[in-house]
């Protein structure tokens, strides 16, 4: 499945899901703009370390995906997107009734209205070149909800049906936008709260795994950053060019229950 010669642009992706995309889309032959809100040394960085492993070209944006002037500037600077990851994302855990304002805020703007800012630039784009794909980082919970997420939930149940519709309105062109929806994926983040979780529970380390962190996880194994890499290069691929408008579920079994 190579990508050679296509520009994917990845948001959130200095770090965890956005980042193991990144290294998939390279590792398949495309040229990567990796993208988060801060602007470190270390951040160019790690598109330096990508072109240089994979023999592409990569660079690094920094935008702030809570302000929309940011994520249309984000998609105008990098270019070209023949491919556009809309990964960023944030959570806030509280009552409906307890929760923050500016939270809400924050997490619909940086995990659903980004998309649709990024996505009304990028789309133009995709049509001159004749070719494109969408794919958008949901979650199970853009399918399923859990309490005292509400904000997370309502705003990836708006990621599902943003998917839905870009993928009719570009149904006769040669692109396509799909949803993955991973469930738990062991990404650094992830794994700094093991130990502290063991010690909450005076758990070993497999059964925090299994019994708390993955209660709803079927698998009780969690998804990878890899997997949900190489589930994008599959829907950026021609493989996938009939596939559209529909959500990928990489839950270990959670939204079969």
């Amino acid at each position: 499945m190579t990508l050679a010669g296509k520009t994917a642009v990845i948001t959130g992706s200095n770090s965890g899901i956005g980042l193991g995309i990144a290294q998939e889309m390279a590792k398949a032959g495309a040229n990567v703009v990796l993208n988060s809100f801060t602007d470190r040394d270390e951040d160019h960085a790690i598109a330096k370390d990508l072109a240089a492993e994979h023999g592409i070209e990569a660079r690094y944006i920094a935008a702030d995906m809570s302000k929309a002037e940011d994520c249309r500037g984000l998609i105008e600077q990098a270019g070209a997107c023949d491919i556009l990851i809309n990964n960023a994302g944030i959570q806030h855990v509280a009552p409906v009734d307890e929760f923050p304002t500016e939270k809400w805020d924050a997490i619909i703007a940086i995990n659903l209205t980004s998309a649709f800012h990024t996505t009304a630039v990028a789309l133009p784009m995709m049509r001159k070149a004749g070719w494109g794909r969408v794919i958008n980082i949901a979650s199970a919970h853009g399918l399923t909800a859990s309490p005292y997420k509400s904000a997370y939930v309502a705003a990836k149940h708006g990621i599902v049906g943003l998917t839905k519709t870009v993928a009719l309105e570009t149904a006769q062109d040669p692109i396509t936008c799909n949803a993955i929806c991973p469930g738990y994926v062991l990404t650094p983040l992830v794994e700094a709260q093991i130990p502290d979780t063991m010690k909450e529970y005076d758990m070993s380390r497999e059964d925090v795994i299994k019994n708390v962190m993955l209660t709803r996880q079927p698998s009780k194994e969690f998804a990878t950053v890899e997997q949900l890499g190489g589930t994008a290069v599959f829907l950026a691929s021609n493989a996938a060019a009939q596939i559209t408008g529909t959500t990928l579920s990489v839950d270990g079994g959670w939204t079969a229950l």
